[in-house]
């Protein structure tokens, strides 16, 4: 009997993530080869080396006897005020626990906040680059990602005036949301006050629901400073997103949080609509939950790890090195997050495909990257690196790439001397 072939959705095949597609996979092939590679494509603080702070460590163990039953579905209560206290020390209006929403991670929450927003058709404004995640998430949910463009040229920052004329073209109304990465995955981006005041402004005239990612919020480089969105939004609502998945590098914990602020007349649907969904999903992973008021409350020890001398400031140093020193690659310096977004350019960036010079360079010289365009740019010619290994490790892994971008310069050039050579003489009279 033949068994008829079983369907899957049709718009999975408009959504992408190569962070674990098609290259991940081939490492895996790979590595169960016997190759040994340095893998630089996910931002796994666990996989470096890195752990949990103990005290959160220790918070989950002494309460872990207490984490059987189900809570309520926004989170623990003590959790939730915990995000909330912290969240009006940073001026957010409104912050209290009720606001608070507590998922398996922030990708958990960003699924079901556009769930509960979006109507068939409606549009997301989201970065170009992004954390495919947005883009997923938009689509999935029956909505259609508007993509405001954050070029390298301008330090992928974007800008207010494209954005708004975006807004513009577009049916009155279909536009629901703005959503902001900052710390910004994939450029390490960090968006100065007055930008965000004018994209405030933009989202009040046009009733859009602001979005803001800020996972990275406490890992910024040097003069970098990270504004929070909420405090400048004041009525406008706003979803501000965070967890200890980055910052306290507990990314297996799966703990994130949303927190809604703005006028409460205003998104009280929006409000209702996320319990609902909170609530059908029962609740989120208990025993994470028990780490997070210490978390808030406790040391900030991801300081030390960016300020001068840290892991990850020297790892950023390297990047910032080995760029400055290539003849191939150009850099936007990442002021926050974890991830480097190198450009390739000159000879070497001649019809160049970044998915295939990714590939190559998994396959001979055993590292694992991600695609630029897998950020949903228009472009092909730039590749995210994380910041998680040990300095010399980056540097060895940008030995390897300007090794492959040199025989491609050596060979574009070779080609171009093979066709003027090739080029008929014309007769002087």
């Amino acid at each position: 009997m033949s068994v008829p072939h079983l369907s899957t959705r049709t718009r999975l095949s408009e959504v992408r993530y190569e962070i674990r597609g098609q290259l991940a996979r081939r490492a895996r092939e790979l590595e169960a080869q016997g190759r040994t590679l340095i893998k630089l494509n996910i931002g796994n603080p666990g996989a470096f080396g890195f752990r949990a702070p103990e005290h959160l460590q220790r918070a989950i163990t002494d309460g872990i006897a207490h984490s059987d039953p189900y809570t309520h579905q926004q989170g623990l209560p003590a959790a939730r005020e915990a995000i909330a206290a912290f969240h009006h020390a940073r001026g957010t209006p409104s912050a209290s626990p009720d606001n608070v929403f507590i998922g398996n991670g922030v990708s958990e929450l960003i699924d079901l906040s556009l769930r509960a927003l979006l109507d068939p058709g409606d549009e997301v404004l989201l970065p170009s680059p992004d954390y495919p995640l947005w883009s997923a998430a938009t689509i999935l949910n029956d909505g259609q990602p508007l993509y405001y463009p954050c070029r390298p040229e301008r330090g992928f920052l974007p800008d207010p005036d494209e954005i708004e004329a975006l807004i513009q073209s577009r049916p009155r109304g279909k536009v629901r949301a703005l959503v902001l990465i900052n710390p910004n995955n994939p450029t390490g981006a960090v968006y100065p006050r007055a930008l965000l005041e004018r994209l405030v402004a933009i989202a009040a005239r046009h009733g859009l629901l602001l979005m803001a990612d800020e996972i990275y919020d406490g890992i910024v480089y040097d003069d970098g400073i990270f504004q929070p969105l909420a405090p400048l939004a004041g009525d406008v609502p706003c979803l501000s997103f965070g967890g200890l998945s980055k910052v306290h590098r507990a990314c297996g914990w799966r703990v994130g949080w949303a927190v809604l602020s703005g006028d409460a007349a205003t998104s009280r649907d929006l409000h209702h609509a996320m319990d609902l969904l909170a609530a059908l999903r029962l609740c989120a992973n208990v025993p994470g939950q028990l780490a997070i008021e210490h978390a808030l409350q406790g040391a900030a020890t991801i300081d030390a790890l960016c300020a001068p001398g840290g892991r990850l400031h020297d790892t950023r140093r390297a990047l910032i090195d080995c760029c400055a020193a290539s003849a191939h690659l150009s850099l936007a310096a990442p002021d926050g997050a974890i991830y480097g977004f190198p450009g390739v350019v000159g000879a070497a960036a001649q019809g160049f495909d970044d998915h295939a010079f990714a590939l190559q360079l998994l396959e001979e010289e055993d590292v694992l990257v991600v695609p630029g365009s897998g950020f949903n740019v228009p472009w092909r010619n730039h590749l995210r690196v994380t910041l998680l290994p040990q300095a010399e490790v980056l540097g060895e892994v940008f030995a390897r790439i300007d090794r492959l971008l040199e025989r491609r310069a050596d060979a574009v050039s070779a080609s171009q001397v093979s066709v003027a050579d090739a080029m008929p003489c014309r007769e002087v009279a």
